[in-house]
């Protein structure tokens, strides 16, 4: 089964065009059980159409909301099957020099057989000088050189996902405030809670070693 993203191009900036067409240009370009599979794209009028493989178990962000829901944790082995398939479609990313840029559970999907995609390059760049600049992203797993306007790598993409796994083993964001400024105070001290007990040692340790402000702190992908 196939999903079919439809980007309309009447209103879009040119900025937003090549954000659609490096999208295509970049899922084109890979073949990983991990990242969600390009097929073709299409112009339908004034809009462009994408075809992508389809997610059969939905995204992490929909499991989230449900857990949260019935108040219940995730299954240990979920998580780290979850973690383990999205790293090893970041590493494939990162290893092209490519930074995706918006690690978030709605970019993770999920298929029945368990296996996690990560999607959604639309904001994705490959990078020339190893360095990036512009701020793109969600606020809630941004990392404190994006909020800094500071140049960021692939560790901010590690930051990203380690708020992520914060989040599926916490239900909650690990930096949560009323407004953007509080919020900026909080992700740049970077300052968390733990996460709960019951999950292992392992687990938890990993999760928060991705969250560290200094981006030589956090591990790479591989």
């Amino acid at each position: 089964m196939y999903a079919l993203k439809k980007v309309s191009l009447e209103n879009l900036s040119q900025k937003e065009r090549e954000n659609a067409l490096n999208e295509i240009r970049i899922l084109a370009s890979i073949t990983h059980e991990n990242i969600i599979g390009y097929k073709e794209s299409f112009l339908d009028g004034k809009c462009l159409c994408i075809v992508m493989d389809f997610a059969s178990d939905g995204d992490l962000y929909q499991k989230i909301v449900k857990n949260k829901k019935e108040k219940s944790y995730f299954v240990e082995d979920f998580v780290w099957k979850v973690l383990i398939g999205t790293l090893q479609a970041l590493a494939q990313f990162h290893d092209m020099k490519i930074f995706h840029r918006d690690i978030k559970s709605a970019n993770i999907f999920l298929n029945k057989n368990g296996t996690a995609v990560l999607g959604d390059l639309n904001v994705s760049k490959v990078a020339k000088q190893g360095l990036l600049y512009t701020q793109t992203g969600t606020p809630y797993y941004a990392s404190p050189e994006v909020w800094k306007d500071l140049p960021y790598d692939t560790k901010s993409d590690i930051w990203s996902l380690g708020c992520v796994f914060y989040e599926v083993l916490t239900l909650h964001p690990p930096f949560r405030a009323k407004d953007m400024n509080g919020l900026f105070k909080k992700v740049t001290l970077g300052v968390f809670d733990d996460p709960p007990k019951h999950f292992s040692a392992d687990l938890r340790n990993l999760v928060t070693s991705m969250i560290r402000v200094n981006p030589k702190d956090r591990p790479s992908s591989d």
